[in-house]
């Protein structure tokens, strides 16, 4: 619903790991070890307790790990991970032609740990629109547009009364970055 917020859970992996290959700090083929993280106290596995072992980031997504993806926020640093997030339309709302649209709940002043779990999904709330349209921007070559819900109004006679054309918020990430993730996903 427009009206509520949800962790994005592993979904949100793929905004990682957008930042990660638009910041160039690795490439699909990096080779990580997925050994557990420990952060501000926390330790952070792989849903799979017995883990993957070393495996490439390209293999991270695909087998939905964890601890590569902690590795990899931190590779982009806290500031730029988090611009990546308002970039890609989280910290507003999506400007969808309905009412009650919620408000995401992201860290103002995030701590690594903050970050390490964002990275995965956990501790930030966001709404299903708002990933959708995060998502329609990666297969649209990097370009986040503002969601719509209605292409055009006609009359009985099929005349068109209104049409709403397509708008652009902004070039979030590389058409070659879309490429990558795309080839991942």
């Amino acid at each position: 619903a427009l009206t509520d917020t949800y962790e994005p859970g592993s979904t949100f992996k793929t905004i990682t790991a957008a930042a990660a290959l638009a910041e160039g700090v690795l490439t699909t083929e990096t080779e990580f070890n997925d050994a557990p993280i420990t952060l501000s106290g926390w330790t952070i596995h792989c849903w799979n307790k017995s883990g993957h072992g070393i495996e490439t980031f390209a293999k991270a997504i695909a087998n939905s790990c964890n601890p590569i993806m902690v590795q990899a926020a931190q590779r982009v640093g806290i500031d730029k991970y988090y611009k990546y997030i308002a970039s890609f339309g989280f910290t507003e709302k999506t400007g969808i032609m309905l009412s009650g649209e919620a408000t995401s709940v992201i860290h103002q002043n995030p701590s690594e740990i903050d970050m390490a779990v964002a990275s995965f999904g956990q501790r930030l709330q966001i709404t299903p629109i708002q990933l959708a349209t995060a998502y329609c921007a990666i297969a649209n070559g990097g370009k986040l547009y503002t969601p719509r819900v209605v292409k055009e109004i006609t009359d009985n006679d099929g005349n068109v009364i209104e049409k709403y054309e397509t708008e652009l918020v902004r070039q979030v990430i590389a058409e070659s970055t879309s490429a990558q993730l795309l080839q991942m996903l």
